[in-house]
């Protein structure tokens, strides 16, 4: 994936093979280090993800298409990941990987949801105009930066608290234990809802709602 990610990159091609060979590293490492995986788990996927990588690049552009335009867009995007999530390999003993597995494809799936419903209703583009008229190109140009950023975290972050409170307070009714009971929040029926929901929504909110309350505030 991340090869796949950076060979679509504006940066020069050596600079991205360079950084997705170190974060595709990083990433093994912590698998081995967590016990998740062994040395030959993490040849056999890195070979599978190298196939896969020269099977669907000829075909991005037409699975790109099909994201934006197809009415099972939604569905699949939600769908598929969060089977994926409730199959994981399985330990004897507990793994932060599954949650992390499952942050990542739940923010992905929220994001792909959001590309799309953007695209349905071809959302307006950002813009480089100025922020302020009468100030310096790089100072509004700064400024505006800024003001997008700490707005977009800041509503990404409140997503993030309200959604993980209200999944787990409906997970924590549902089967019975506190909130704050770390070991039942590991289960796998509730660490897979309360991460996926949560991430899927905060993927969804930096694509969709971000862009409109900066549309909304003038700062597109």
């Amino acid at each position: 994936f991340n090869f796949f990610f950076f060979s679509f990159s504006q940066y020069p091609f050596e600079l991205g093979l360079v950084a997705a060979f170190v974060f595709s590293t990083l990433v093994c490492l912590s698998r081995l280090y967590t016990g998740m995986h062994t040395v030959l788990d993490v040849i056999g996927g890195a070979l599978i993800s190298a196939v896969l990588l020269m099977l669907l690049y000829p075909a991005w552009d037409t699975i790109d298409h099909l994201l934006l335009t197809s009415p099972f867009c939604p569905l699949f995007s939600i769908v598929v990941p969060l089977v994926l999530c409730y199959n994981y390999p399985k330990l004897d003993y507990y793994s932060p990987t599954r949650g992390d597995t499952t942050t990542i494809l739940g923010a992905a799936a929220g994001a792909t949801v959001g590309f799309w419903l953007n695209n349905q209703y071809a959302a307006p583009a950002y813009t480089s105009k100025s922020f302020q008229p009468g100030f310096p190109l790089v100072t509004s140009a700064m400024v505006l930066m800024l003001a997008r950023f700490f707005i977009g975290i800041l509503v990404v972050l409140l997503t993030r608290w309200v959604m993980k409170s209200m999944v787990l307070g409906a997970l924590g009714y549902w089967y019975k234990f506190p909130i704050r009971d770390l070991p039942a929040r590991r289960r796998l029926e509730v660490e897979v809802p309360y991460k996926f929901v949560t991430y899927s929504s905060v993927g969804f909110t930096a694509t969709v709602i971000v862009p409109l309350l900066h549309k909304l505030l003038g700062l597109m």
